[in-house]
């Protein structure tokens, strides 16, 4: 079981990472503080700092189609952000 499934790459986080070395992550639902940080820092080769996690709810939605209304929901999710140390980065476009 991995427990970082996908980076978040997205204008917000990108910004946090620039400006303040905080990078975001979709985790595993079950994952805690402590499996993250040993996850983030032996996958990247980085000192974790500090690290914020928040479950993600689904968002649901109806449409109303000639067949009738459909129900649909997205997959909640766990995200963490994670704060690095003073001076080290994560490099998600270059393939080292």
């Amino acid at each position: 079981m991995s427990i970082i499934l996908k980076p978040i790459i997205t204008e917000k986080v990108t910004k946090e990472g620039e400006l303040s070395n905080r990078y975001g992550f979709v985790v595993d639902k079950k994952a805690n503080k402590v499996e993250i940080k040993k996850a983030v820092e032996q996958m990247f080769s980085v000192n974790v700092v500090a690290i914020n996690t928040m479950n993600v709810r689904p968002d649901r939605s109806v449409k109303y189609t000639k067949s009738g209304i459909i129900s649909a929901k997205t997959n909640a999710i766990k995200k963490a952000i994670v704060q690095l140390k003073e001076g080290e980065t994560i490099d998600f476009f270059n393939n080292n």
